[in-house]
């Protein structure tokens, strides 16, 4: 039996990772499972993804349980199986939600990372445990806690091991917003839904040019550029048509993807 499950309703594909007694965590097998899915709800044409965890949390990061360091192929581990899946999920073609809760660590944490949003459980656990095992933080992590932290805070988390809250985690710039444990799943899909529902190759513009504007560093004006060309090539579409008609004629749109 497998660790992943996929659901697709009304365009909303929920993805989730289906191993509460390891606490969601992940090993070769279940990342192959994971890219599976993905695929999967791409070529069902999802309009927009839930990741979620079951059970006391979203993932721990990789199951160690079997590990063997004498034997372990770590390279092939993070280099292709874990970067493969979350550049996966970085650039599937529809808007991404994650719905985090309890343990987000390690490569959790980069399945965090590689969602286009994050929305956290108040008493979710976000950082990096490695110091306790003589290894040290991976899937992105690092990138995350310089680039949102800074150096400083970046290595207080790495040398103390401490473990934030999702509160803290959102008040100190990590993911969109933090949310009531208990109200987060239904809070997360709410929002999934209605992306679902949105103008699709606008999303896909938008989040073209984030990660453009993030990855190549863009200054204002080149950032703007980028803008002005997404801008007129949505102006063909049926979609931006029919923003502007329902606009006008002052009644919600029906958006179709072209």
């Amino acid at each position: 039996m497998g660790m992943i499950d996929l659901t697709i309703t009304e365009g909303l594909a929920e993805l989730v990772l289906d191993a509460p007694a390891r606490r969601n965590a992940l090993d070769a097998e279940a990342l192959e499972e994971l890219s599976g899915a993905l695929r999967a709800a791409e070529s069902r044409g999802a309009r927009a993804l839930l990741l979620r965890g079951a059970g006391p949390g979203f993932c721990a990061g990789r199951d160690i349980s079997a590990v063997d360091p004498a034997t372990d192929d770590v390279d092939d581990f993070l280099g292709r199986r874990v970067t493969g899946v979350l550049r996966q999920l970085a650039e599937f073609p529809a808007p991404t939600f994650a719905a985090v809760h309890g343990a987000c660590l390690g490569v959790g944490l980069g399945l965090a990372i590689a969602a286009d949003v994050v929305y956290v459980g108040e008493r979710a656990k976000i950082g990096s445990p490695f110091a306790n095992l003589g290894a040290t933080l991976d899937s992105g992590g690092h990138w995350l806690f310089v680039e949102r932290l800074g150096p400083h805070r970046a290595l207080d988390l790495v040398y103390t091991a401490e473990l934030m809250s999702g509160r803290e985690a959102v008040e100190q710039g990590l993911f969109s917003r933090w949310v009531a444990d208990e109200e987060l799943l239904e809070f997360a899909r709410a929002r999934a839904r209605r992306a679902a529902e949105g103008a699709r190759l606008a999303f896909a513009a938008s989040k073209g040019l984030v990660a453009e504007i993030r990855d190549r560093r863009l200054g204002l004006w080149e950032a703007i550029a980028a803008e002005n060309r997404a801008q007129a090539a949505l102006c063909a579409s049926e979609d931006y048509a029919e923003g502007f008609r329902a606009f006008q004629e002052k009644r919600a749109p029906r958006f179709r993807g072209r």
